[in-house]
């Protein structure tokens, strides 16, 4: 994967194929630039088995492949900053999946297109799950959800050309204060 984007697209995609109703994604960076990325979802879960599956790239919940690099790749990244995962999970409940990088690492991959990230997620499943993003730095913060969009348009679909477009810019000048230069 070229950025965190990438990763974090990848990861919520497991998600919205658990069956969650409500994604929520943050991506936080404190004062030492470490960087903390959660995905929340309430889908089906994984049990302990399946948990240890997932940790190796020769595991998988797909059956039109036998390998899921995501979170191995994920866990490699971050351990190259010097920073680990932890995937929290109960059966029925959902999955807390957290990743922590040190910015200031060489090896830190930087974060990519966020908004064009979180909006591709959404367009693509413009009717479930709904989706929450949730970003902070010392520079401020902000969050944006689906579900005070999806109030506000009413029977709109969200992947409409005007509404994505629209998510897309209202995200990025939200982002641009509170990431730039922190991460890139």
């Amino acid at each position: 994967m070229r950025d965190l984007s990438l990763h974090i697209l990848d990861l919520t995609e497991n998600s919205v194929r658990a069956g969650a109703g409500l994604i929520t994604i943050r991506v936080d960076v404190d004062e030492k630039k470490l960087i903390t990325l959660t995905i929340t979802d309430d889908g089906c879960g994984m049990d302990a088995e399946l948990l240890e599956r997932v940790m190796s790239p020769f595991g998988t919940t797909r059956t039109t492949r036998k390998v899921g690099l995501g979170i191995p790749l994920m866990a490699q990244n971050a351990r190259l900053t010097g920073g680990d995962i932890h995937i929290d999970s109960t059966p029925g409940k959902g999955t807390v999946f957290t990743a922590w990088l040190h910015g200031d690492s060489i090896d830190c991959l930087p974060l990519g297109d966020l908004a064009g990230t979180f909006v591709t997620l959404v367009t693509a499943n413009p009717e479930k799950p709904d989706f929450v993003l949730m970003c902070s730095s010392p520079n401020g913060s902000m969050d944006f959800d689906t579900r005070a969009v999806r109030e506000v348009l009413g029977d709109v679909n969200l992947s409409e050309p005007e509404v994505s477009m629209w998510m897309l810019e209202s995200i990025r000048e939200e982002l641009g204060p509170i990431f730039g230069g922190v991460i890139l």
